[in-house]
């Protein structure tokens, strides 16, 4: 095997090209509009509308004109009679659409063969721009979001719920704290006048970017000139737009909700009766530099279910596999979360366990908290850096998640940061970077939710008292009176 076969030709081997053939390249139209584009091997692209528009703009509006928005995606257009019209269009290109909404951007995608580019900008543009917002569509839309927010009540995952009652514990009653999904009581006031007014203040080419994963730059940009500059939307263009501009402010506090959480999974073998408690701390904006050393501490404390199919490989050497779950066995579920956003941050723990022990599971996760502010192992600290830098490059993998990860960076920066650099930004993190930002979060209130037979939750004062304690347990004197 080490000899060449005699008259076989020498192999030429696949080299990486140069890296600025992968840089993310970004252009900006005479109206605003950003287009960036990244190249990427392969006969298929996703190429999507991102808008500067989410949950945190509904201050002065109806609270769930987001959500009815994500739902109404993709639906009759000027162009298109009906939702079946544009399936049917994307199938010639084996295309898929698909439209998310956060608390901050609303995402219009589509992934189809290259080389129906120009009908695929086009069909996004009319989306976008051009939706017809019948009152049968609006109807079904109500229907559709009252069946969902029946579902997320019911289902034995809380963690959608319990994400929603932490940002509104954490920034009350603003920004990132509004409800992302709409209120029942919200469904029957929504109609075509209130969405186009909201539409007519965010839906503007200053506040879109449109972004493309697999295509040349400069067709990209050609098509976006073509059916994207110059388009009068469906509202109209009039001025006097109410953007809301409102900064973050962080609150903390607590949200309670008593639910009886025996029935959630019928069955067999169905799941026990449990209490969720997430607490969580302000942390920062993925603007500043302090936001690599948070998402390596996110790793670092790690964590999941009481039960996981993977060995070291699936984080089961991060803090809250070792500390809490391998400790406490009746502990069901300890995760580290952490959200960030343009001007704030939330790292949370979620934790579940049988409501008898909900007292000392509180004290548990308390005491995480404060044992964050102490020494990181150099060993613990490089596999976190490790995991965080593996995770990263294999969701890179993923066409929809580059296109994401383009049209969000640049909606929020106009630049984009590449994986290498951020893999540099990640080797640089060290122990007193941890300190820093884990003493720097210490200091704010806790937000806290509960959720489940909250009989023997410690009240919020005990809880705040507990984080600011050195050993992060609950008072004595609260101990003592049980």
């Amino acid at each position: 095997l080490t000899c060449p076969l005699p008259g076989v030709p020498k192999a030429v081997f696949a080299a990486a090209e140069s890296r600025e053939r992968f840089e993310t390249r970004v252009t900006v139209l005479e109206n605003g509009l950003r287009v960036a584009s990244q190249n990427k091997f392969g006969q298929f692209c996703t190429v999507g509308v991102l808008v500067n528009s989410g949950s945190r703009h509904e201050a002065k509006y109806l609270s769930g004109i987001s959500h009815f928005l994500e739902k109404l995606a993709f639906s009759s257009t000027a162009q298109f009679g009906s939702k079946d019209e544009i399936l049917l269009t994307l199938e010639k290109h084996g295309g898929i659409c698909d439209c998310q909404a956060s608390r901050d951007t609303i995402m219009y995608a589509v992934s189809a063969d290259a080389r129906g580019l120009d009908t695929v900008v086009n069909l996004l543009a009319d989306v976008t721009l051009q939706p017809r917002l019948s009152d049968e569509e609006i109807e079904m839309t109500r229907m559709a979001i009252r069946f969902e927010l029946e579902d997320l009540n019911m289902r034995p995952d809380p963690e959608p719920l319990l994400t929603e009652m932490i940002h509104a514990a954490a920034f009350r009653d603003n920004t990132v704290g509004l409800n992302r999904f709409c209120p029942v009581e919200n469904t029957d006031k929504i109609d075509r006048a209130v969405l186009h007014s909201y539409l007519s203040s965010y839906y503007t080419p200053d506040r879109m970017v449109l972004a493309g994963v697999g295509i040349e730059h400069e067709h990209l940009v050609e098509c976006a000139r073509k059916y994207l500059l110059g388009v009068e939307p469906v509202w109209g263009s009039g001025q006097g737009r109410a953007v809301d501009r409102s900064v973050a402010q962080y609150t903390g506090g607590i949200i309670k909700v008593e639910k009886d959480m025996s029935d959630v999974s019928l069955g067999p073998t169905p799941i026990p009766e449990l209490t969720h408690i997430m607490i969580g701390l302000e942390s920062c904006s993925f603007l500043e530099d302090d936001f690599i050393p948070f998402a390596v501490l996110n790793m670092m404390m790690g964590g999941g279910g009481s039960f996981s199919a993977g060995g070291p490989g699936k984080g089961m050497f991060t803090r809250l596999y070792l500390n809490v779950l391998n400790r406490h066995h009746w502990m069901y579920n300890a995760t580290s979360y952490h959200h960030s956003y343009e001007d704030t941050g939330l790292l949370c723990i979620h934790a579940s366990a049988d409501p008898k022990q909900v007292r000392e599971m509180v004290e548990i996760i308390t005491r995480e908290f404060i044992l964050m502010a102490g020494a990181v192992g150099e060993v613990e600290l490089e596999r976190a850096k490790t995991q965080l830098k593996s995770m990263l490059m294999m969701n890179l993998e993923s066409r929809p998640v580059i296109f994401e990860d383009v049209g969000r960076q640049v909606l929020a920066t106009n630049t984009r940061k590449l994986p290498h650099e951020l893999c540099d930004l990640i080797s640089q993190v060290k122990p007193s970077d941890i300190k820093r930002v884990v003493t720097k979060m210490l200091h704010k209130k806790p937000a806290v939710a509960a959720l489940g037979d909250l009989t023997d939750l410690p009240t919020y004062e005990h809880i705040q008292a507990a984080l600011s304690s050195k050993d992060g347990r609950l008072p004595r004197l609260y101990r003592l009176f049980r």
